[in-house]
């Protein structure tokens, strides 16, 4: 009678558990895409059923700058994260703050938007079904900007007191992906609203 041998399962040596901030983030975005997906929807099926007026056409511009702005920095902060991982603090800090102002500008550009349709159109969300779901997605959509915003904010003040390091670019990594979403999300949006609805 032989003895039986325990059975090993072969585990590469260079295997090791997955980040916990990347699986944290990328769980947060999948929560977040079947949110805005909801809103989206809910945009498409609502279009051109208004009972009375504005339609898109008639009152949405292309947001064309503030939208290349907000695509930039995705660039940009993704620059910003492969200094910090060669430990260039410096050009991290600028990238950084780079990607700050380009999301500033977007969300300036956002600001002076509704401002024009509330106060020079009269456009609320209370206008017709395209105003509750005009302000309901693109506000769903500014509130995560905002979101972000803090978040950038918060890291270059550290990166200016020179507390930011080639330690920490897995941290600023797990914010980068957050900011891909939400400059993703734009994309979507962006074709949604202002090009498909208009």
């Amino acid at each position: 009678m032989t003895a039986a041998l325990p059975v090993t399962a072969a585990v590469p040596e260079d295997w090791r558990l997955p980040d916990r901030g990347v699986v944290g983030m990328w769980c947060l975005i999948i929560a977040e895409s079947a949110i805005f997906t909801i809103f989206v929807v809910a945009y498409v099926y609502y279009l051109g059923k208004n009972l009375s007026g504005p339609e898109p056409r008639d009152i949405l511009e292309l947001p064309i700058f503030i939208s290349l702005c907000l695509w930039a920095s995705s660039f940009t902060v993704e620059l910003a994260v492969r200094a910090l991982r060669r430990g260039e603090e410096r050009a991290f800090t600028g990238f950084w703050l780079a990607t700050l102002v380009l999301a500033l500008v977007f969300m300036g550009g956002t600001a002076r938007e509704w401002h024009h349709l509330i106060y020079a159109k009269g456009f609320t969300i209370r206008t017709n079904l395209f105003g509750t779901t005009y302000y309901s997605l693109v506000g769903l959509h500014a509130f995560h900007v905002i979101v972000g915003i803090v978040g950038l904010a918060v890291v270059l003040a550290l990166a200016l007191k020179g507390e930011v390091h080639r330690e920490h670019a897995h941290r600023t990594h797990v914010l980068g992906l957050y900011w891909h979403f939400v400059d993703v999300v734009w994309v979507i949006v962006f074709t949604v609203v202002y090009v498909i609805g208009r």
